[in-house]
């Protein structure tokens, strides 16, 4: 075995470690299982050994899981149907469906490895969600949203679904769209103000809610033994579509200065938020958006307040850090600790 390939099956374990951490032993197994049966016999097995880049950032695993799983949820592959979840099997006739599907649609998978995922989980609107709250009860300005990383633009809709978050609950009885973590600490006052006057969000490249196939390949980065997260992110797509915002396709930095440099109405809050992306970023972006926001920062009036809201891995490992920074000022402190796909918050605003 090369180095770059045992690169390659260290980065799929820990990829299956990071899955059943994260309550999903399926996906798990399925990394497990192409990690050791992988070779140079298919073009899709070529790239993956051959990888240019770095497989744990560029999340190659994940690409590869849900390759299958598009072609699953497709009905292209009876073996792989007849190997997912709801059904029960081994170890060893999982792998054995996965190989029958890299040699029955070689072409499919390897094309699928182009893009990185994007999940979008909608859970993680909780953290939004209290973050929001926490600039209604101190600043209490109408906001002008903005969001990188935006995908699909589910999180964009954060204030449109219903929350149940421990002994608290927020939004519509009627929203499609419930979302329910286990919330560790104070309730988030839910009495707070809160009013989106604008939204807007970017990607590198953005997907359609309207479109079929942009739901599926969105969905397909879903772990197939997670059926709760499925069917709130089925429902949220559901929303996404019949909203009047679509996200744009552009280079994070330069969308930031190009949203954050244009006059601000007096007597509004604007908000950068962002979840589980800025690790995809390169390093020259993130100093690009920092000093953007920096910039605007400095001018920052009581009439004329910025805020930077983030959910982003960090040194901690495990869970992700919820920072909030606010101008004038720049003060920045951690609000929470959150699961990667927002089953808790450990929420400590300070």
């Amino acid at each position: 075995m090369t180095s770059l390939a045992a690169t390659v099956l260290k980065a799929f374990q820990a990829q299956a470690a990071a899955c059943r951490g994260l309550g999903s032993p399926f996906t798990a197994d399925v990394c497990d299982a192409v990690g050791a049966r992988l070779d140079e016999t298919s073009r899709f097995g070529r790239r993956i050994l051959g990888w240019s880049g770095d497989p744990v950032a560029d999340a190659l695993a994940l690409r590869a899981a849900a390759g299958f799983h598009a072609l699953k949820r497709a009905g292209r592959s009876p073996a792989l149907t007849a190997a997912y979840p709801p059904n029960t099997i081994d170890g060893e006739t999982l792998a054995d469906a996965l190989t029958a599907a890299i040699g029955e649609h070689d072409q499919f998978l390897h094309d699928w490895l182009d893009s990185p995922p994007q999940t979008n989980e909608v859970a993680r609107s909780s953290v939004l969600l209290g973050g929001a709250l926490i600039l209604g009860q101190e600043i209490g300005l109408p906001i002008a949203w903005h969001e990188i990383g935006a995908s699909i633009g589910l999180n964009l809709g954060f204030d449109r679904y219903r929350y149940e978050l421990g002994a608290a609950s927020w939004g519509a009885a009627d929203s499609p769209v419930r979302i329910r973590s286990e919330w560790r600490g104070p309730a988030p006052d839910t009495a707070a103000p809160l009013k989106i006057l604008e939204r807007a969000g970017c990607d590198l490249q953005p997907l359609d809610p309207r479109s079929k196939r942009d739901r599926e390949r969105l969905l397909a980065y879903i772990w197939a033994d997670q059926t709760e997260r499925l069917a709130r992110a089925s429902a949220a797509l559901d929303v996404a579509a019949a909203a009047s915002w679509r996200v744009e396709k552009a280079d994070a930095a330069a969308w930031v200065e190009r949203r954050l440099s244009a006059p601000q109405t007096s007597g509004t809050l604007r908000v950068l938020a962002h979840t589980i992306m800025w690790q995809y970023l390169p390093g020259a972006t993130q100093a690009a958006i920092t000093a953007s926001l920096d910039e605007v920062g400095r001018k920052a009036t009581a009439a004329t307040p910025l805020a930077w809201l983030r959910m982003e891995a960090d040194e901690k490992p495990g869970t992700a850090g919820v920072r909030l920074t606010t101008w004038p000022g720049g003060a920045t402190r951690e609000i929470a600790r959150a699961d990667f796909h927002g089953r808790f918050v450990d929420w400590s605003p300070r």
